[in-house]
């Protein structure tokens, strides 16, 4: 059975390796040719068939290589006993079936394989390895518990614990089965011992998650704690486990010995503290929460005021005792003394005082890196306004004093603009002040490119983040005085900064989201690109873009964004097995549990859901104007329901957020908020202590979204379907009246629908009703009016065939559901529009409401329109034009006729404001934009960092810059980065103008059908 030396699945290797040379060259068609040729020879071989399998796969022929996998499976399963079996045919035909998402089948036949001969080694790990890829927990344990009996080596025992471990923690298995594993360990080392140090650590890890913390104590301090090299992290893993353990005095001891190895562990010293005050907030494990959550823990210590005090004092002096032996190069000495004063003033025994000293001390030390903000920014907490004022004061005196080394000068000085920003104190100052802050850094970033001219164009650059807080300040004066010239700046300083080194990543974040604020999406679109993102930071960077892009026109730049998205995350989760199976092979366990454990939170992602909705909806929207192609995509999508049950899921996990929001600029720290489009609000603006509650919010949003969008396709597919019957019924001459199941799920969908937007099905319709006939204002539903549109798109459809919706006028056209639609979507779309206002000049306008009410709700409306013409057109017969059969239901009729001229009429004023935006010629749009900021400097207003950009660019193409940074200088124009902008915003609207043409044009087609 067992390959034998020179064969490769029981051919010959002289006769297969042409063939895989072929295909590693990519040399398919050469490859088939030899394949066929070899199986002449060999026609009932699995593997030669397998190989053919391959090349087909490789040559996109997917259905043929099924057929030929199938019957390589078949002989392979067959009883006929001299079919060679080995492991390079099972995992040849493995990873065509894994390619063609028929991984069962795989599993099927090294099943098989095993079963036929149950001892051998080499097809049970094949088998292993499926099931590592089907993530079935249970059978990985059951055969990795049969390999380790039949070859009683220790690393199988660890698969099969290891299969445990995931079976608690990503599956459904109780603790009891920590017992199990442990049982099994135990034997095994009574009788063989453990030779491993991952064996080790896995066995530590087991005892800890059943809180054996005695047990797992003892065996680090016996014979197996050897097994463990490194004796730092040996003391570390005892500290951790005393702790939770509970005796807190080793636990300190354990942690000091840690810090007098390793001085600069941060984190070690927080626990060495931590237990010191039996504070329980040691105990976290992995989490980076304990910082924040200290102030909390610390009002709560169990131990009285003379123990505190001791305990500080032995802090104290084991800190200085550290610091005088180290080279004054590392930061926990200094961090941990501000830490100890924290503590001090948390408990009530501190001297604020003294706590800015230690800050002067480390800035005085450490105030040129770009780090001490952060470090000190926990330390500032605690301090109030007059001690952080005095703190900015002394922090000013001190960076006046002249350094030697310019590098640190200009680092010291970044921190003090930084810690200004940090306190807060820039909300509250003057804006001739802010000016001269954002003139002042702007000056001195120009002044410093000397000192990176023989840095490499990838190396960041000296007072790099000073542009980046210029443009900070200059939106914040943007949104405090609406004067368009600060926000022209705050994108020329950018683009000036992207100019003279195009890598500065936190420079094109900025300008991505100042362009989508302005209008100007292609162009932020643009800057998405250029930031190269791929891999896991699709999933953790693109929330920047994707947003505005699921609402713009730009449908073929969000197609390409949505499926290059998709497909990493869809490549990671077939791939992601692979990684743990490898891990298995490396016998590195922890990843193992840890690749299973990333492979689930990135399927629970909330973008991913997203985007797995939006490309479908995407493509009903690119189909819409032909009902028959809607038709077509809406039953490739199993008429909608694959998404209710996506949204049945929704409701019974928790979904996870992976999005790094820290790269968000301030003024939009999430992805549904944007404060420039709101007034200003002063100095009781605080981001940061906000930012907990707005995170909360944007994620209890975003259930919400996904959940309503999630219903859209099948709330199309229903609405056409409800339209078409009702329409059916009323023309049916035998009088039959229509299935009526159609209508009965629309309405479970509604309920659905309005419980999400907050209000039950009776009320969101007595509040539609009520905002179109003038009972309540329009802002009623502005919170939320394109799903609220929807809604009432979706109401009509329903009423068509239902008829619940009553009327005491007894139909009255003016009091229709069909009327409701067209007055509310033609009262929405027109106040947006006289909202909107001249784009160049006009950032944060409904522009892109806007679209989202063209391309969904009247969108929608128009597929309803014709799914009903579409039925009452006279079926077998030739339709003649312009004329509908004579039938009972002239109302209907009337209806539809209404409808599609308020669409026109709605769609047309839209077409006309767009070409009115575009016809405005764009020397005159950049003269609105550029003008804003060609003032004299003197005067007040915008224009000052403008000018001293451009003084300083004229100083610095004479000054010894570097051949690089001076080309950048010379070939460098403002008015080119402002020409761009008005480019972009007319590509925007072009787009959008597109879209609206094809509506009418649509529209008309309908008219002349009536």
């Amino acid at each position: 059975m067992a390959s034998k030396f020179g064969l490769a699945g029981g051919i010959p290797e002289r006769r297969v390796r042409p063939i895989w040379d072929a295909v590693d060259s990519r040399q398919f068609k050469n490859a088939l040719k030899l394949s066929t040729a070899l199986l002449s020879k060999y026609p009932n071989s699995p593997y030669a068939l397998a190989l053919k399998a391959l090349i087909l796969e490789r040559m996109g022929k997917n259905e043929e290589a099924l057929s030929v996998c199938l019957n390589a499976k078949e002989i392979l399963c067959s009883d006929n006993s001299n079919v060679y079996v080995d492991d390079l045919t099972l995992s040849t035909l493995q990873i065509v079936f894994q390619r063609l998402d028929h991984l069962d089948m795989a599993t099927s036949c090294y099943e098989h394989a095993c079963t036929k001969y149950p001892n051998n080694l080499e097809l049970m790990m094949g088998l292993f390895n499926c099931y590592v890829r089907e993530y079935s927990f249970v059978k990985q344990q059951q055969i990795a518990i049969k390999m380790y009996k039949t070859a009683g080596e220790e690393r199988f025992l660890l698969w099969a614990v290891c299969s445990i471990q995931l079976q608690v923690c990503c599956g459904n298995g109780g603790e009891k089965l920590f017992l199990l594993a442990e049982g099994l360990l135990k034997k095994h080392i009574a009788s063989h011992g453990l030779h491993e140090p991952e064996a080790l650590s896995v066995y530590v890890s087991l005892l800890e998650q059943q809180r054996k913390y005695s047990d797992a104590l003892e065996i680090l301090s016996g014979n197996l704690g050897s097994l463990m090299m490194i004796e730092v992290d040996k003391l570390r893993l005892q500290g951790r486990l005393l702790a939770r353990a509970g005796d807190y005095g080793a636990a300190a001891d354990v942690f000091q010995k840690v810090l007098e190895h390793c001085p600069d562990d941060w984190e070690c010293f927080l626990h060495f503290l931590g237990c010191l005050l039996e504070d329980d907030s040691v105990l976290v494990k992995d989490t980076d929460t304990i910082h924040t959550q200290i102030s909390f823990d610390c009002k709560k210590l169990r131990i009285t005021d003379e123990h505190f005090d001791s305990r500080m004092s032995k802090a104290v002096g084991f800190v200085q005792k550290v610091m005088d032996a180290s080279n004054n190069s590392e930061r926990c000495p200094y961090l941990a003394h501000l830490e100890i004063e924290r503590r001090k003033l948390l408990f009530g025994k501190g001297d604020a005082e003294k706590l800015v000293d230690h800050l002067m001390q480390y800035f005085i030390r450490f105030g040129h890196l770009a780090c001490f903000t952060s470090d000190v920014e926990m330390f500032l907490q605690v301090l109030d306004n007059n001690k952080k004022s005095d703190f900015l004061k002394k922090l000013l005196k001190e960076s006046e004093v002249r350094m030697s080394m310019p590098t640190k000068a200009l680092g010291q000085s970044i921190t003090v603009f930084k810690v200004q920003n940090l306190i807060g104190d820039v909300f509250a100052l003057p804006v001739d002040e802010l000016e001269d802050i954002a003139v002042r850094m702007t000056e001195m970033f120009c002044k410093n490119l000397p000192l990176s001219k023989d840095l490499d164009a990838q190396e960041s650059m000296h007072g790099e983040e000073l542009l980046s807080m210029a443009c900070n300040i200059l939106v914040q004066l943007f949104w405090r005085t609406r004067d368009l010239g600060y926000l022209v700046e705050s994108v020329i300083i950018l683009e000036f900064g992207l100019a003279i080194r195009r890598y500065v990543s936190q420079y094109k974040i900025l300008l991505l989201h100042l362009y989508s604020y302005w209008s100007s999406l292609p162009l932020a679109y643009e800057r998405y690109k250029s930031l190269d993102v791929k891999n896991i930071l699709l999933e953790t960077v693109s929330h920047n873009v994707l947003p505005q892009m699921l609402a713009s026109p730009l449908w073929a730049d969000l197609n390409s964004l949505l499926r290059e998205y998709l497909k990493f995350m869809d490549d990671h989760f077939r791939e992601s097995a692979d990684l743990t199976f490898l891990a298995y092979r490396h016998r590195n366990y922890s990843k193992v549990i840890e690749f299973v454990q990333f492979k689930e939170r990135l399927q629970r992602s909330s973008q991913y859901l997203m985007a797995k909705i939006e490309l479908p909806i995407l493509q009903l929207k690119q189909n819409s104007n032909n009902i028959d192609e809607e038709q077509s995509t809406l039953e490739s999508l199993r008429c909608g329901t694959h998404f209710i049950e996506l949204s049945n899921e929704i409701q019974s996990k928790s979904l996870s957020f992976n999005e790094d929001l820290s790269l968000r600029p301030w003024w939009t720290p999430t992805y549904d908020k944007n404060y420039l489009l709101g007034p200003f609000e002063g100095p009781s603006y605080c981001p940061k202590q906000n930012m907990h509650n707005l995170i909360k919010q944007s994620e209890a949003n975003a259930l919400k979204t996904v959940e309503k969008r999630s219903l859209l396709p099948r709330m199309i597919y229903l609405s056409i379907s409800s339209a078409s019957a009702s329409v059916k019924e009323n023309i049916e001459a035998n009088g039959l009246i229509a299935d009526t199941k159609f209508s009965l799920d629309l309405k479970i969908l509604l309920e659905r629908y309005a419980k999400i937007l907050e209000f039950p099905l009776h009320d969101a319709i007595e509040l539609v009703f009520g905002v179109s006939n003038g009972k309540k204002p329009l802002e009623a539903l502005s919170s939320e009016i394109t799903d609220w549109m929807n809604f009432t798109v979706f109401l009509n459809a329903w009423n068509l065939s239902s008829h619940e919706i009553g009327f005491p006028d007894g139909g009255n056209s003016d009091r229709s559901t069909w009327n409701l639609v067209n007055t509310l979507l033609k009262k929405y779309v027109l106040e947006t529009m006289k909202s909107a206002g001249p784009i160049i000049s006009s950032p944060g306008n409904n522009l892109l409401l806007l679209v989202q009410l063209v391309t969904e709700p009247l969108t929608w409306h128009s597929l309803i329109i014709q799914s009903c013409i579409r039925s009452l057109l006279p079926s077998g017969k030739k339709k003649k034009k312009g004329a509908l059969v004579e039938h009972s239901n002239s109302q209907l009729s009337h209806e539809i006729r209404n409808s599609v001229q308020s669409l026109c009429e709605t769609i047309e004023v839209v077409v006309k404001w767009l070409k009115e935006q575009l016809q405005t010629r764009n020397d005159e749009k950049f003269e609105t934009a550029y003008s804003s900021v060609q003032k004299n400097g003197t005067q007040n207003g915008p224009g000052k960092v403008f000018k001293i950009l451009e003084s300083s660019i004229s100083v610095m193409k004479d000054a010894d810059v570097g051949d690089r940074i001076l080309e950048a200088l010379q070939s460098w124009s403002p008015a080119d980065v402002v020409r761009k902008i008005v480019a972009g915003q007319d590509d925007l609207l072009s787009e959008f103008l597109k879209i609206c043409e094809s509506k009418i044009k649509l529209l008309q087609s309908l008219r002349l059908q009536l």
